[in-house]
């Protein structure tokens, strides 16, 4: 088959990283090493939103990656990359509290993000922070749960937008509504804020919301810019979740142990979850 990407073969790599998951096998290298760049990368990840969407399954939205500027220098990258989240992956907590199997994992990672609801269209342009919030619905704390096909957590961009965005599951706590009152506050806080990540009652790390693009909202704001930009991407519209990046480092994670969430300098309650 020829993919249009030289050597690639879009549809048999998804295959094979689709299989891996499925397995909880590790790739013994990572696509790159055989010539994966980003443009083929989401090919492949445009091939497994056919594959998923063919099942059955609906897209909701997208999570996003290398978030943190400073790494894109080191990676050669000039903005972050993305990969579809699912209605089978996202689920919410009730009373900011949840449980979650780890038994089709890999070697999960635990980061706790911003999540926001869109209420209209989302395109390039946008680098006002207010005037991204106005096209919002509500935000929330959420616990993206990250998996990994490669060996050693080794990758580049492209093995990440290839593999789901390594995508496994998104855990959403209680909306907070974005009002016109309310806009020009959270401006104010979404960069400033805190975050403590904790294990069992136990600090573990400690983040903030300048973590996610200097604030999880400009993170928003260069995502649709970052779509715009890349062929053959729908954009992101009414009614999508993104995940807009860590906001402490990627920690990992085992069945048997509660994490928890708290912020303070922005409204939101604390998130719970058990993993089993």
């Amino acid at each position: 088959m020829d993919s249009g990407y030289g050597v690639i073969n879009i549809q048999a790599l998804a295959l094979q990283l689709t299989a891996a998951f499925a397995e909880r096998r590790t790739l013994s290298t990572p696509p790159s090493h055989d010539g994966l760049d980003l443009p083929a990368a989401h090919a492949v990840e445009h091939e497994l939103v056919k594959m998923r969407r063919s099942e059955g399954r609906k897209t909701v939205g997208v999570k996003v990656g290398y978030a943190n500027k400073a790494m894109w220098r080191v990676l050669k990258l000039d903005t972050l990359v993305w990969a579809h989240m699912y209605d089978d992956t996202v689920h919410d907590a009730q009373r900011n509290r949840a449980t979650l199997s780890l038994a089709q994992t890999i070697s999960p990672k635990i980061e706790p993000e911003i999540v926001f609801k869109t209420k209209a269209p989302l395109g390039a342009g946008l680098t006002d922070a207010s005037a991204v919030l106005e096209r919002v619905e509500w935000l929330a704390l959420g616990f993206e749960i990250i998996d990994c096909p490669y060996a050693d957590w080794k990758f580049q961009p492209p093995d990440f937008v290839a593999a789901y965005g390594l995508h496994y599951a998104l855990i959403v706590g209680e909306p907070r509504p974005i009002t016109a009152t309310n806009i020009s506050e959270l401006v104010e806080q979404l960069p400033k804020f805190k975050v403590r990540l904790s294990k069992d009652g136990e600090l573990v790390e400690e983040g903030s919301g300048r973590n996610s693009l200097r604030s999880p909202a400009l993170c928003l704001s260069e995502l649709a810019a970052a779509m715009a930009k890349q062929d053959g991407t729908e954009p992101l519209s009414p009614g999508d979740l993104v995940s807009s990046g860590t906001l402490t480092e990627s920690t990992p994670i085992e069945r048997g142990a509660t994490w928890s969430a708290s912020v303070e300098g922005i409204d939101l309650p604390t998130l719970t979850l058990t993993l089993v």
